[in-house]
């Protein structure tokens, strides 16, 4: 487990009751310290467990402070019977020092106790990672991730995919997300950027005929930290094979997720993963990113109340939740639930509760005639005690509301089953999407993915009806990974981006290496980038994606134990050739 030289023959978590009378050194830091009566004990830590030490003199450890980092020389001894430790696994024994070196002093007051870390305020925790990473559970997270991190690349080598580093260093292009730029020192006013991801390099590995590419790659996002997103910086098993269709990667991603779930959690992970259009996504579930575990199903309620005199719905779009046994709740529990609503953009709340006898009451009943009523009993298959939740709103916004409404539900009444991992893949994107504040057609996802249908769609269909070969893993309502197969037809790309209202030049100057490497024979391609961060923080059941990152930034893009972002000095601003006012 450990090399033996001057500072430790084990590691402080290796020793057993076999090792009873054996002479060992380790090292480590003092987690705590007693005095009973005279006799000293010490919890000295590594990272790979723990030991008790002991000692009769009490000047030996008369001038240390907890986490001070020692090492000490002893004999292994059994404890006595009653001071056994059955939770430790080293609790049957401990050692009995007769040497001790201090190798670094703690200061007398901490910022905080370790142990305790994960309960102080992140900014705290932050500024002293190097403490909060002392605490077992969070030095866990970081020794599962390494673990992880191995398995994925021993089986995507034994796929046969070929591991390449791509720069991070790089020109700035228009992926979607603001860059980190970089000012050059050798070039007056120019600037390289920080990749946001290696799409780019890794097509043009394609292009020059490498087969299956992977790495475990870095990503740099000018971005919003939240509890899945960490500001500055992300990870992903990024991944790209030639010659290959959509359901190819479908195949390879669901092996390798898969695989990894199943070895590193108990929960059931439910295959294979289901396909989910993103029409349907965005109907049944109210987002592109459904959590599966959530039972609860929007259905479409806009044709049924076109001939209702309900005065909301009128000229909009309705969707509807039923929920089953759930009348008898009081009359505070359906307003505090409307009050979510409003406080989520919501206007308000409407639902009928269906009595025994199967006729209605609630705040839209008045308005349904019986004939109506029969229609949605037989419709939505409505049994006594459901109830029908219904959101009106205009269109391009109810689908997101219903999805709000559906998760509050879930949650609420505790709908969640939290003992499987279910993905799904969200396919069918559209290629574009109308943006109202620009007026006109923008890409909805990635702009170098093939249409479907090719050429050929981009000329005769409609542009709202357009598809793209773009496809994202979901799982538990987090989106684990985007990917498509890639437009690698000059004259397609051409065409793809003159309906966006890009011309040739953008091509030619915005993407000019993969635009000109897709003139000598590019072959088909497709991939996609699992996020590693977002996977260990479900497999960890974390509720934040940083705890389980090293060192991340805080959620203002701060690195409060480095002190970043900082100003330097004026002579490094003069040598990038910066001004700053």
């Amino acid at each position: 487990m450990i090399k033996v030289n001057k500072y430790r023959t084990h590691s402080c978590g290796e020793l057993r009751i076999d090792h009873v009378g054996t002479k060992v050194k380790v090292s480590g830091f003092i987690e705590n310290m007693r005095d009973h009566g005279g006799v000293i004990f010490v919890d000295l830590r590594d990272q790979f467990g723990m030991i008790q030490l002991v000692s009769n003199d009490n000047s030996m450890f008369s001038e240390l402070t907890k986490e001070s980092n020692i090492c000490v020389s002893g004999e292994v001894v059994k404890r006595s019977e009653e001071m056994i430790n059955p939770k430790l696994e080293t609790g049957e024994i401990e050692i009995l020092v007769n040497e001790i070196e201090v190798l670094g002093k703690s200061k007398n007051v901490l910022p905080f106790e370790i142990k305790e870390s994960t309960d102080v305020i992140e900014d705290l925790r932050l500024k002293y990672r190097y403490l909060d990473l002392r605490n077992k559970k969070v030095k866990d997270n970081i020794l599962f991730r390494s673990d992880v991190l191995s398995f994925l690349r021993n089986k995507m080598n034994s796929l046969g995919f070929t591991e390449v580093q791509t720069p991070i260093l790089t020109a700035s292009s228009p992926e979607g997300a603001r860059d980190y730029i970089v000012p050059s020192r050798k070039h007056k006013g120019k600037f390289y950027a920080l990749p946001q991801a290696p799409q780019i390099f890794k097509e043009l590995l394609m292009a020059a005929g490498f087969d299956k590419y992977y790495q475990i790659a870095p990503c740099f996002r000018d971005e919003d930290g939240r509890k899945d997103r960490s500001p500055g910086e992300f990870y992903q098993l990024d991944f790209e094979m030639a010659y290959a269709t959509q359901e190819d990667v479908f195949e390879i991603g669901e092996e390798v997720l898969s695989e990894t779930f199943k070895k590193f959690s108990k929960k059931e992970v439910i295959t294979p993963f289901p396909r989910i259009t993103y029409q349907e996504a965005m109907l049944k579930y109210g987002t592109d990113k459904p959590d599966l575990r959530n039972p609860l199903e929007i259905v479409d309620l806009t044709d049924f109340f076109k001939n209702i005199t309900f005065p909301p719905f009128i000229n909009n779009s309705v969707r509807g939740i039923k929920v089953e046994n759930l009348s008898t709740k009081p009359n505070s529990w359906f307003n505090d639930l409307n009050d979510y609503a409003i406080n989520n953009g919501l206007k308000g709340l409407g639902y009928i509760k269906v009595n025994d006898d199967l006729s209605f009451n609630g705040p839209i009943a008045k308005f349904l005639s019986s004939e109506d009523c029969q229609q949605l009993i037989s419709n939505l298959n409505l049994k006594p005690q459901s109830v029908l939740f219904f959101i009106g709103d205009k269109e391009e916004v109810v689908s997101k509301l219903a999805g709000t409404i559906r998760t509050a539900l879930g949650e609420k009444l505790e709908l969640i089953d939290d003992s499987r991992f279910k993905f799904c893949y969200i396919i069918d994107f559209p290629m574009y999407e109308y943006n109202q504040e620009e007026g006109k057609y923008i890409f909805s996802h990635n702009p170098f993915s093939m249409p479907q249908g090719g050429l050929e769609a981009l000329e005769n269909q409609k542009i709202e009806d357009i598809k793209a070969y773009q496809y994202d893993i979901v799982c538990n309502g987090i989106e684990l990974s985007s990917g498509a197969v890639r437009n690698h037809q000059p004259e397609i790309m051409e065409k793809a981006f003159a309906l966006a209202g890009y011309d040739k030049e953008v091509l030619e100057t915005k993407f000019p290496s993969l635009y000109n490497a897709f003139h000598y024979g590019a072959p088909p391609h497709a991939g996609m980038a699992p996020g590693l961060d977002r996977m260990i923080m479900l497999l960890r059941e974390e509720p934040n994606i940083r705890e389980v990152i090293a060192f991340p930034m805080n959620n203002n893009a701060q690195d409060l134990m480095m002190g970043a972002p900082t100003e330097v000095s004026e002579q490094q601003l003069r040598e990038v050739h910066i001004k700053v006012r």
